[in-house]
């Protein structure tokens, strides 16, 4: 593995490579972890993220993850199955892919486009990757994707 991960474990990289060029963190795919969603270039940023793939238990045959709804009290059910965050600020990142994730697609969409906290962000809902505006041209992949535009 010759490039950073961001597998859903709260992993940051953030400064500048010593040669100036930028970090190509690879975005663990949810669904096998031998394959990612895709590649993102970046450099001076926090990449967080976050989903119910990596931490869970099973009991009685129900699945119960560890991103908590604050409304219910139990796992969210969201309809996002990995969220990440790519900001200045990491502690800003970390608190965002769980807001977001519990905050679903929706709901995700509607916080960017107010622009009322600077982020980006690339969202997986088990079929299609959705890529904020401002990583999108710093995001490969191979998977169907949608561009989120701060203008709807």
């Amino acid at each position: 593995r010759d490039q950073p991960r961001s597998r859903g474990l709260g992993d940051v990289y953030k400064r500048q490579k010593a040669d100036g060029s930028d970090w190509r963190v690879a975005i663990q795919n949810p669904a096998s972890e031998n394959s990612y969603l895709g590649i993102l270039s970046t450099a001076d940023k926090a990449v967080i993220t976050s989903g119910g793939y990596e931490r869970y238990f099973e009991q009685d045959g129900q699945v119960y993850h560890h991103i908590i709804d604050p409304q219910t009290g139990y796992p969210s059910e969201s309809d996002l199955t990995s969220v990440t965050i790519v900001c200045s600020d990491g502690t800003t990142a970390d608190a965002l892919s769980t807001v977001l994730f519990v905050m679903g697609l929706d709901g995700a969409k509607e916080l960017y486009r107010s622009g009322a906290i600077d982020f980006d962000m690339i969202l997986f809902d088990g079929s299609r990757v959705y890529v904020s505006e401002g990583i999108a041209s710093g995001f490969s992949t191979g998977m169907d994707k949608e561009i989120i535009t701060r203008q709807p």
